[in-house]
């Protein structure tokens, strides 16, 4: 019997998935990794440890603390303080969840790990490889956040949830097992702030970019005073505190000068970008190549071109222009068929 090593989040997905596996044969080993100390993660180190049992499966935790500190809590606060806009999911799946979770897999003796993402695995005969591919649900897909993703571990991902088109069908499942998580309602903020107070808690790890400075129209009118870089964000426009005739918008932010740059709804749309951490999951076999990309989770897929400039940059040019395009963002890459080609930070 084939071993799979479950991440037990101590949440309702998570839980379906151990369960699905359960069903499909595997022997399942359910794991919880400790990321951040706070009575969060700890209530959901005993859920998880609670469906474990009801389950009848063994339950480890790990303490990973270390290495989601430097990889994610680290990476979260330099962004912040080169004025760029993180996403620490896709930093998590990366490093923990598909790499230090993989490698804690193998030492265990199992060949696979499983996780509750909204996603698929498969072989493609077209790429002559395994692939991620977009799941049958359209609102909870989750491809984007897992570009990231060694493509040599692939192949022993498993995605038990990839093919459900509602949430209620896996909380009727967990219901039907008696899993105490059953309608647990999913996470929302970030898990190291749980108060998601985000520029609190840049404050309270040193980042100091809370120093006031001019808000300037792109024309190079000064409009008014902010209170410090990391309050905002491109394309923000509640908070900014200033009266103009026309709606304003963030346009940009210069670190060098403290500036945050304003101008109207239409400086905020751009039709190219630059993007480097490139991880390709599917080789690109020409210079230029039509592609579909998302640059942000909640953004619709746009047609585009990518153009390799050198070994570490591409340069995405969308056939219409999108819309606050973020700097320290991701954009991924997929073809017509929701194939996750790879992806990449945006410059």
């Amino acid at each position: 019997m084939e071993k799979v090593l479950v991440g037990m989040s101590g949440g309702v997905d998570s839980s379906v998935s151990a369960i699905l596996l359960q069903e499909q044969g595997y022997e399942v080993i359910g794991a919880t990794m400790q990321l951040w100390k706070n009575d969060n993660s700890l209530k959901e180190q005993e859920d998880a440890k609670k469906v474990c049992e009801k389950l009848k499966i063994k339950h480890y935790i790990f303490d990973a603390t270390e290495c989601f500190k430097k990889n994610v809590i680290d990476n979260f606060i330099n962004c912040y303080k080169c004025a760029k806009t993180p996403n620490p999911c896709i930093e998590c799946n990366k490093n923990l969840k598909f790499a230090y979770f993989y490698e804690k897999a193998k030492e265990l003796g199992c060949e696979y790990i499983a996780t509750g993402h909204y996603a698929n695995v498969e072989y493609n005969n077209k790429y002559k490889t395994y692939v991620i591919k977009k799941s049958r649900s359209k609102t909870k897909d989750q491809t984007y956040v897992l570009y990231g993703i060694k493509k040599e571990i692939i192949p022993y991902i498993k995605f038990p949830l990839g093919n459900f088109e509602t949430k209620d069908k896996i909380r009727q499942i967990a219901k039907n097992y008696g899993i105490n998580v059953a309608n647990k309602p999913d996470s929302q903020e970030i898990c190291f702030i749980p108060d998601n107070d985000y520029v609190k808690f840049l404050k309270n790890h040193g980042v100091n970019k809370n120093i006031e400075g001019n808000i300037v129209h792109v024309n190079g009118e000064i409009l008014g005073r902010h209170k410090g870089i990391i309050n905002y964000t491109i394309g923000q426009r509640k908070g900014l505190g200033i009266a103009y005739k026309n709606p304003l918008y963030v346009v940009k932010l210069n670190l060098d000068r403290n500036e945050v740059i304003v101008g109207e709804e239409k400086y905020i749309f751009r039709n190219e970008l630059y993007v480097n951490d490139v991880n390709m999951l599917i080789p690109i076999n020409k210079d230029n190549m039509k592609i579909k990309a998302k640059i942000r989770y909640s953004a619709k897929e746009a047609d585009a071109e990518l153009i390799h400039k050198d070994e570490d940059t591409i340069k995405v040019v969308f056939d219409s222009p999108q819309r606050a395009i973020t700097p320290g963002q991701s954009i991924v890459f997929y073809d017509d068929d929701g194939i996750v080609l790879g992806g990449g930070k945006i410059q």
